[in-house]
């Protein structure tokens, strides 16, 4: 699976997801892109899941028809410490994920699917 770290995650954690292409948003050249262009690009770039922790995203973007879906963590900080206990959770996530879906991991470790969000 194609995944996009959003730029509010720290560069190293993309190398906590084997078997998965991970790239930053900053190497993907989308550093600074506004969320509605940033799903856009990635979309047309391939990623199959944008990873963030920007929980306003999420309110803001309708993904009703794309095949891009979006992870969104939530941890006491964005430091990479606080977010390596998700990685589990985030790649159990990714076996099941389907496109245009949203599915939350909150720091306990539970995720929660939202669906397509409108």
């Amino acid at each position: 699976m194609k995944i996009l770290l959003d730029e509010c995650l720290p560069l190293d954690l993309r190398h906590s997801f084997p078997g998965h292409d991970a790239h930053s948003a900053q190497w993907a050249g989308l550093k600074g892109k506004k969320n509605g262009e940033l799903l856009r690009i990635a979309e047309l770039a391939g990623y199959d899941v944008l990873l963030t922790a920007d929980q306003g995203m999420l309110k803001q973007q309708n993904l009703v028809g794309r095949k891009l879906s979006i992870i969104a963590v939530r941890s006491r900080t964005n430091q990479i410490e606080d977010l390596l206990p998700l990685v589990d959770p985030i790649l159990k996530a990714l076996t099941a994920i389907m496109p245009g879906q949203v599915v939350r991991i909150e720091s306990s470790g539970d995720s929660e699917p939202d669906g397509h969000v409108a």
